[in-house]
């Protein structure tokens, strides 16, 4: 342990961390993976990242350990070793916002309706049941399960995720007066992780939406400023479409695209000031980026561009130009960077490949580039699991369906 980042730790072992629990139970190890992040062995560092980010925040999920690891993960964010930073700042982010509900938002997280279904199962609302249902049972064994259940529910905790997941969004709430100097960093990385933490919480927004228009001014760095941009825009009133519009015209693509989808998110909320002019314009950076993709792109999305671009024209107000609509859509639909629930893929075999298939199967060359495009981004799709969803599929129209396979028919067409 470097001793110069003892004071980020006080009060680490103050908390009982054996009453709390992770996705593999007893939290004991929490503390211990903590101080990892601020040591000075960079192997141990990865594995108590890599240990925590599987534990506290395990396929999305939080648990009753995770909000208490909050305080010390902020202080690392804003004054720990440079090594340890992003990766602080990337588990603050997780834990504050699952990763599977912010992929399918482009309008921004509803806090509100959040915190009124988490509130329906929250432990003061089930404890009464369990209590009734202790005190009615006879049978000693279903007693004794009730009465662990009970004691569960007294230490605070719930059934409903959406109510644990809500403990460590506050927890991060709490912390962002603090985490808000990062804006000023002397590294990219920082401002553009508080710029995107920062989009997803409205309650912050009197404070951080001028920071992030200033941002989003005056940065250097191209994602750092289009994350600031959209971050502002999930957060801002309809009025500020008139700081939004400027950004159109700029001269770095990312910009554009973050201004267009901006400018559509705003004009779905009630007395905005977008045009069908203006949004017709915002529709064709849209299609320009999804038929030429950046090199560098946001996190929105987990990064997934095309996948944004989709969601976003879905979300589109009555007046654009259909047919430019579409273009954009059909650039976006053989493109498959991230899929989470597999449904983008199997709409793309669908509207690709025609069925019945063609008879002999078609060799590479014979695909169009739209098809060409989809098999090549399977192929080298980072799960295996999307592959083995859509084998049917594949199968059934005589194309390969395995990784292997499909790697050979794309990068070997003449085998």
């Amino acid at each position: 342990m470097i001793n110069e980042y003892e004071k980020l730790l006080a009060g680490l072992d103050d908390v009982d961390w054996a009453g709390l629990s992770h996705a593999y139970n007893s939290a004991e190890d929490v503390p211990g993976r903590i101080r990892a992040l601020c040591g000075s062995d960079d192997e141990a560092r990865n594995k108590a990242f890599t240990s925590l980010f599987s534990s506290i925040f395990h396929q999305g999920t939080r648990y009753s350990a995770s909000p208490f690891a909050v305080p010390f993960l902020a202080r690392i964010a804003v004054a720990g070793p440079a090594a340890a930073r992003e990766s602080a700042m990337w588990l603050l982010t997780r834990l504050a916002v699952d990763w599977h509900d912010e992929y399918d938002v482009t309008t921004g997280i509803n806090v509100t309706g959040w915190r009124a279904a988490a509130a329906e199962n929250g432990p003061q609302e089930l404890l009464p049941w369990h209590e009734e249902q202790l005190a009615a049972e006879t049978d000693p064994k279903r007693r004794a399960e009730l009465r662990e259940m009970r004691d569960w529910v007294a230490a605070g905790n719930s059934y409903d995720s959406r109510w644990s997941a809500l403990q460590s969004y506050d927890a991060v709430l709490a912390h962002l007066p603090d985490l808000l100097t990062l804006l000023e960093h002397d590294a990219a990385a920082l401002r553009t992780r508080i710029a995107y933490l920062l989009a997803w919480f409205p309650e912050f927004s009197t404070t951080s939406l001028p920071r992030l228009l200033t941002l989003a001014a005056h940065e250097s760095d191209p994602v750092a400023a289009a994350t600031a941009l959209l971050a502002a825009a999930l957060l801002g009133p309809p009025s500020m479409a008139e700081d939004i519009t400027p950004y159109l015209d700029a001269a770095d693509p990312l910009m554009r695209w973050a201004a267009a989808t901006a400018l559509i998110r705003l004009a779905g909320l009630d007395g905005t000031p977008v045009g069908p002019d203006l949004l017709d314009r915002a529709v064709t950076e849209l299609a320009a980026a999804a038929h030429s993709p950046f090199d560098r792109v946001t996190d929105y999305c987990q990064g997934d561009l095309h996948g944004h671009i989709e969601r976003t024209l879905h979300s589109l107000p009555p007046g654009p130009d259909p047919a430019a609509v579409r273009e954009a859509l059909d650039a976006c639909l053989p493109r498959i960077v991230w899929d989470y629930y597999g449904t983008r893929t199997r709409r793309a075999i669908e509207e690709l490949f025609p069925t019945p298939p063609p008879h002999p199967a078609p060799e590479y060359g014979d695909l169009t580039a739209a098809q060409r495009q989809f098999l090549r981004d399977l192929a080298g799709h980072r799960h295996d699991w999307l592959i083995h969803s859509s084998a049917e599929r594949l199968r059934g129209l005589g194309l390969p369906h395995t990784r292997e396979a499909l790697q050979s028919f794309v990068l070997h067409p003449t085998a």
